[in-house]
């Protein structure tokens, strides 16, 4: 699945709550950007992906109460299904790439907190679900996660590869740090993960922490970029650093999908 184009000009937008840098909270707008890829397989006529949702909004189904952005948004972009605005939510996949939790009152920068219900939303709604945990992602007590994700329809990757509808999607959770603190490995044992997904040869890599673009100002890590850049077939679709543009091309060929605080909806050329 190679991305062809991704429009400058939201198709839609959401207002939301979010922490602002030095207290309290902020009002932005989560877009929602149309690109087109050159193939999809079977009768996938779709892929959306997110990560970073970290606000409240007001949620139309609940009457207005405040709910997690990733669940409003996965409410509303199945309702734009609904209305046909988009293909229909059981033929599109969504992709996560983490970090979806927002503290009730959106006023706390970095909160950690449980985003099954964020999960729950896409799962009740779309085709499939994908996707990686972000470094303030959690799923509640051990046996319950486990339970969670036994369940049809969602797939929390973290070294694994999958193939929904034949689509190859291999993915490595958390970021790299103090593996003392939440959601982060040592260096070398992050980069063993993605080595050992990469050589799976999947079509798209989901990551969180995703690789640096050398000479653009877009930041990430240089050591995932070493990693992924040899790979010139591959799509990386990921977050946690936020880039002003949301797709970038490695010298090598490889693509780099930024979905931090935005949705991107792939849809095959001439739809």
């Amino acid at each position: 699945m190679r991305i062809l184009a991704v429009d400058d000009k939201p198709l839609h937008e959401w207002w939301y709550l979010n922490a602002a840098p030095r207290g309290g909270s902020r009002a932005e707008r989560l877009p929602l950007l149309r690109g087109q890829v050159d193939a999809l397989p079977g009768d996938l006529e779709a892929v959306i992906a997110l990560s970073d949702l970290q606000g409240m909004a007001p949620h139309a189904l609940q009457d207005g109460a405040a709910a997690l952005l990733g669940e409003v948004v996965a409410d509303e972009l199945a309702m734009m299904g609904e209305a046909g605005d988009l293909p229909p939510a059981s033929r599109i996949g969504i992709v996560l790439a983490g970090d979806l939790f927002s503290n009730s009152t959106a006023d706390e920068r970095g909160a950690s907190g449980d985003v099954r219900s964020v999960w729950s939303a896409f799962t009740r709604n779309f085709r499939w679900v994908v996707g990686v945990a972000g470094n303030h992602d959690t799923f509640g007590p051990a046996r319950e996660r486990e339970r969670f994700f036994l369940e049809p329809g969602r797939e929390l990757l973290d070294g694994g590869v999958v193939a929904p509808d034949g689509l190859t999607v291999g993915g490595v959770s958390y970021i790299i740090g103090r593996p003392d603190k939440l959601n982060r490995r040592e260096q070398s044992a992050q980069l063993e993960r993605i080595e050992a997904v990469l050589l799976q040869d999947p079509e798209v890599l989901v990551l969180h922490e995703g690789p640096d673009a050398p000479g653009t100002g877009l930041r990430g890590s240089a050591v995932i970029r070493e990693a992924v850049e040899p790979w010139s077939r591959l799509l990386v679709i990921c977050g946690h650093c936020h880039w002003e543009v949301p797709l970038v091309t490695l010298a090598s060929g490889t693509q780099v999908l930024n979905v931090d605080a935005r949705a991107v909806l792939l849809q095959r050329a001439g739809v």
